[in-house]
């Protein structure tokens, strides 16, 4: 398996992790459902897969969101979070230029820029989240603390 941008931040600031790949069928659409197949077919369960939401305010501010894979996110809380008056999911085709990875591929880990980034406060009730590695078929296992730290992250209730 190639490393990723994701693993290499990782090894250099001695967090540990764990990687599980997945038979990737590039079905990456926003409906909810991607990242539940793919805590099936990793045998773990469904809320502690965290998914990446690059966002962009009124300001043209990116700021990245993560949530469990079971939950929307709430655009109100998401706006009050960020301190801003609107907020919309940038475009999948703007997301590689912005961020270095691809939709489906997207972690909060290792982007081009260092965004804000805001992780749903349910994050803190496992002992271990998967979140992408930085490339389709492929998750991060982590414990919420050393996500949190490596992204330099804020927790807050983003769920609707």
């Amino acid at each position: 398996m190639q490393k990723t941008n994701a693993m290499r931040i990782l090894e250099k600031n001695n967090i540990p992790f764990e990687t599980s790949s997945y038979e990737d069928d590039g079905e990456h659409v926003l409906e909810k459902g991607a990242a539940l197949r793919i805590a099936e077919k990793l045998g773990v369960d469904p809320m502690t897969i965290f998914k990446t939401i690059v966002m962009r305010t009124d300001t043209k501010e990116i700021c990245v969101f993560c949530e469990s894979a079971t939950s929307e996110i709430n655009l109100k809380k998401a706006r009050q979070a960020a301190g801003c008056k609107e907020i919309n999911p940038v475009k999948p085709e703007e997301l590689l230029g912005l961020t270095g990875y691809i939709r489906g591929g997207c972690t909060p880990i290792g982007m081009k820029k260092q965004f804000r980034t805001f992780i749903d406060e349910q994050i803190l009730l496992h002992e271990k989240v998967c979140i992408s590695g930085g490339q389709r078929g492929l998750q991060i296992k982590i414990a919420p603390e050393d996500l949190i730290k490596v992204t330099g992250a804020v927790t807050v209730d983003l769920e609707l």
